[in-house]
């Protein structure tokens, strides 16, 4: 499983395919930070939500870079479970390197800055709130990703229709007073925690929320996985 995620990994860079949603990200998060410095839980936590839906696209172009026949024939030597888990895998190594850059980025640009006034978060527990708020993403937008790509919906039209669904939905769905949060990943709930006065069990809330949607998006993505050749 592991050379199959090696493999995955290796042709997702060596197309190039890895650029358009890196580019896409750097310039999301240029446009983020060019408005002016932030506290750093804020900051993070609007970065995580900026960062969903290019992670998911991500995951999308990375599982839609092996062809058809080389996926079937993976599916025969790996078993079909072993398919799956080794293309979320690869996508998962590819969405915390993403991840990473974000977590770097403001730092090189000027766009954090520390505590100004007596009450607000020291850098470290907003850094720590921010990495956290990034990966708690990464499970989600890769399931959604996964979802969207040529093997579970068998068409490219279909694969971005379920992105703008499940990015925008996130958002939508996300805002405060929502009628049905609970029908899209955490995202915006996040972002409003970390800026704020995050707690434990709020943040374990949040975590198993992530972690459920997560599994019920994989869930139906391994569903759809049957349903197809």
């Amino acid at each position: 499983m592991i050379a199959l995620v090696r493999l995955r990994l290796a042709g997702f860079l060596r197309t190039g395919r890895a650029l358009a949603p890196v580019l896409a990200g750097l310039v999301a998060l240029g446009v983020l930070y060019g408005g002016g410095r932030a506290q750093p839980g804020e900051a993070y936590g609007v970065s995580a939500a900026v960062l969903f839906p290019v992670l998911a696209w991500q995951t999308k172009v990375l599982l839609d870079v092996e062809p058809d026949g080389q996926r079937r024939l993976a599916r025969v030597v790996a078993g079909f479970r072993g398919e799956q888990v080794a293309g979320l895998l690869a996508a998962g190594v590819a969405a915390l390197g993403t991840v990473a850059v974000a977590l770097v980025f403001p730092w090189l640009v000027g766009g954090v800055t520390g505590p100004v006034e007596p009450g607000d978060q020291p850098v470290v527990i907003g850094v720590t709130l921010g990495a956290w708020a990034h990966l708690l993403v990464v499970p989600a937008a890769v399931a959604l990703g996964a979802l969207a790509s040529r093997a579970s919906t068998g068409s490219a039209g279909y694969g971005v229709a379920v992105l703008a669904v499940g990015g925008v939905g996130a958002v939508v769905l996300g805002l405060s007073g929502s009628v049905a949060p609970w029908l899209a990943p955490p995202v915006m709930a996040t972002a409003r925690a970390v800026a704020g006065d995050l707690t434990l069990p709020v943040a374990a809330l949040l975590t198993a929320w992530a972690a459920g949607w997560s599994a019920v998006a994989l869930a139906g993505y391994s569903w759809r996985r049957r349903s197809r050749p």
